[in-house]
């Protein structure tokens, strides 16, 4: 269980940030002089060295997304100009991508904080490049609501690259596509010209994601502990009917997949945010319980410095004895931790206290960050590529590298890891210099 730090204040960490976003620079560079169009988006490192894995190109947007990042936190122009000369060169294939329920992590992190930028003043105001930004984030947000299965109950959900059948909790944090879509004004044009809300699909998936992806420890089935996730739901197309857990990328259907868990606590915690501003509170219990309890569940079943292991379930893990009762040990000989775990839920953790005013949360998000900012996740090797040491992408398939004999993955980073790592810090950088509230969606002019 998490040791929450109460002394913990945004500004206490500064000098940690500070250290990230120095870190930052230097490794944006280095991806940026070594990475190579044609060999695809980078995913993880090997030996400090970011390689491309060929599967649906999420990590595309979070490749771009961060040069846009660190020139928000930093103001370095460098990284603004690479950012946008990147996202134009490159990422018009994400806007159309129909093959994906990945939007709102490759366009969102690029199109999307470019917007936010000049919304805020960031960036000059220039009427073409506003055009091109609005344009690509209303095309992303009806492409991703097109990938739609109509469920039992008048519900649905947009699907996973799996196929119709498949339902992803994480998911729930690309629902961002649909939102600023939804914003802009835009709708998905159907059969007959018939008008499809964007909003209406969000609204519809993230109850869809609460009700089947979450556990309440309401008797569901014998492995219902409130706050547990699966990682898929799986549909029975022809009727509309859930049929049973699953998961692509932890232990079981029945144990939680920690990123999954971590995708959950921040989605619906944005969720929350983004409702709250339309003032549509039509699903603010349900998506308060679900954030409620992923939260709670993180903080309970994570060691005491908020890094957790891959999956609560792994199966070496007893070895470990009191796992959940002492700091995590990213160098034992049995499971992996993920880092990249810790960086998305400490946002989803700030976020809801934040939403809230439970400061559990908030101090529990401090504490996460306070750890996860240090040695011997924050790299400071020049030679490596990644920011966030000690990150899992697929543990069942053996995509992470090992360096030992023991066949346990450290010592690598990834990208969403590192995105979200520098994405949280520099939500805890405005809080420190009074800056407006980082939202994804950006106040309109």
């Amino acid at each position: 269980m998490i040791r929450i730090r109460e002394d913990l204040t945004p500004r206490s960490l500064e000098p940690k940030v500070n250290a990230l976003f120095a870190s930052s620079a230097q490794k944006i560079k280095s991806l940026d002089a070594s990475w190579r169009p044609e060999n695809g988006a980078p995913v993880f490192t090997i030996d400090g060295k970011y390689t491309s894995r060929g599967w649906t190109e999420w990590t595309q947007g979070f490749q771009f997304g961060a040069e846009i990042l660190q020139f928000d936190a930093t103001g370095d122009h460098t990284f603004l100009n690479s950012g946008r000369a990147h996202t134009v060169a490159y990422m018009a294939s994400h806007v159309s991508h129909i093959g994906v329920h990945d939007h709102g992590f490759n366009n969102v992190s690029t199109y999307g904080n470019l917007l936010r930028l000049m919304n805020e003043g960031r960036i000059a105001e220039d009427a073409n490049e506003r055009n091109f930004y609005e344009l690509a984030l209303k095309i992303s947000g009806a492409v991703q609501a097109a990938r739609w299965t109509n469920i039992a109950g008048g519900g649905g959900y947009i699907y996973s690259f799996n196929g119709p059948h498949s339902l992803f909790v994480d998911t729930i944090r690309s629902l961002r596509a649909l939102a600023v879509g939804h914003q802009l004004g835009h709708v998905l044009m159907g059969e007959n010209d018939k008008r499809i809300s964007l909003l209406d699909r969000l609204l519809k998936h993230a109850e869809a994601t609460a009700r089947y992806s979450v556990y309440y420890g309401e008797g569901r089935d014998t492995y219902d502990v409130r706050g547990r996730t699966a990682h898929e739901s799986i549909f029975n197309t022809n009727d509309g009917n859930y049929r049973c857990p699953n998961s692509q990328q932890g232990y079981s259907p029945f144990s939680t997949w920690t990123r999954g868990l971590a995708w959950a606590m921040l989605g619906f915690a944005e969720q929350l945010e983004f409702l709250a501003v339309l003032g549509d509170n039509s699903l603010e219990p349900t998506l308060c319980k679900a954030a409620e309890a992923t939260c709670d569940f993180y903080i309970e079943n994570t060691p005491t410095d908020g890094i957790p292991y891959w999956d609560t379930g792994a199966p070496q893990l007893h070895k470990l004895g009191d796992w959940a009762g002492k700091t995590a040990d990213p160098f034992n000989p049995f499971e992996p931790v993920d880092s990249s775990a810790a960086a998305i839920a400490a946002q989803g953790l700030l976020r809801l206290g934040k939403y809230s005013g439970n400061k559990k949360y908030t101090q529990a998000g401090l504490t996460v960050c306070d750890t996860l900012f240090a040695d011997p996740y924050l790299s400071s090797d020049s030679s490596h590529q990644g920011l966030i040491l000690h990150a899992v992408y697929h543990r069942p398939n053996g995509w992470d590298r090992a360096p030992s004999a023991d066949g346990v993955p450290r010592g690598e980073a990834c990208m969403w890891g590192d995105y979200h790592a520098r994405e949280v810090a520099l939500y805890l950088s405005r809080e420190i210099e009074h800056k407006p509230y980082l939202t994804f969606w950006s106040n309109q002019k």
